[in-house]
């Protein structure tokens, strides 16, 4: 069986765009302090190589700004390396960013079948999974009311419900269960472990390195866009734990 996800030499850039200066005085003092108006190259990540096998969790752990997230884009298709190639086996369902694909002004309903709809469900699809999702977002009394008015712990309901329902080979899934009430980050736990038992890929962004070592078979540690360490999930967060340790001194 192949991997459900390959990356070989994957690099990203992004062109960041400064600020022109309103003045001639802001003009000087970008100059004394080495700052230069046009465009500023940023490679969020650098020649990554590793392997996601069908069926396994995989954590990406990292510091802020280490190219988790650009990762994860990559493998949902929303952003294309700059780079070498990255290969995608299965249908994903990418929980990356909360609200993505949701528009205010649609009730939770409506939401439920635009964001389903660019998942690839069709409307019968959606039709048949509607109650399961409502059910798993215990958002009975706000389903039919725009989103607008949704705080953000309900987005993350919606959005995980949805993504959970959506039959895919592959979850991505980026510190979504950082938001959202104790009773359910629990529910949401729950629902991941049943994706594992039932032989699904996940993979894992995540901040809170207890999870990352509850659910995941493997790791990878990436920093300042390359990658560390790859490997069993105690020996690379235990690896990175030391690195953390050792620049804190």
């Amino acid at each position: 069986m192949p991997p459900a996800v390959t990356f070989t030499n994957v690099s990203k850039r992004f062109l960041l765009r400064r600020d022109r200066p309103q003045s001639l005085q802001e003009f000087v003092i970008g100059l004394a302090k080495g700052r230069r108006g046009g465009v500023e190259e940023f490679w969020a990540l650098k020649g990554v190589d590793f392997e996601v096998q069908a069926g396994e969790t995989f954590g990406i752990i990292g510091p802020n700004g280490a190219g988790k997230s650009t990762a994860l884009g990559l493998m949902a298709g929303t952003i294309r390396p700059t780079g070498g190639q990255v290969f995608v086996d299965g249908r994903i369902s990418p929980l990356l960013e909360l609200g993505a694909g949701f528009h205010p002004d649609l009730t939770g309903t409506e939401n439920v079948y635009l964001n389903a709809a660019l998942f690839g469900l069709s409307r019968s699809e959606t039709d048949a999974r509607l109650q399961d999702i409502v059910e798993f977002s215990e958002l009975y009394d706000f389903i039919d009311v725009p989103l607008k008015h949704y705080s953000t712990g309900m987005y993350a309901r919606l959005g995980f419900a949805v993504a959970v329902h959506v039959d895919a080979a592959i979850l991505l899934v980026d510190e979504v269960l950082a938001v959202g009430d104790e009773a359910f980050q629990r529910k949401c736990l729950a629902k991941m472990e049943e994706f594992q038992n039932e032989g699904h890929t996940i993979i894992f962004v995540s901040h809170s390195l207890p999870i990352v070592l509850k659910l995941c078979d493997r790791a990878l540690w990436l920093d300042h866009g390359r990658a560390q360490a790859t490997g069993a999930t105690e020996q690379v967060v235990g690896q990175y734990l030391e690195a953390v340790g050792a620049n804190a001194r």
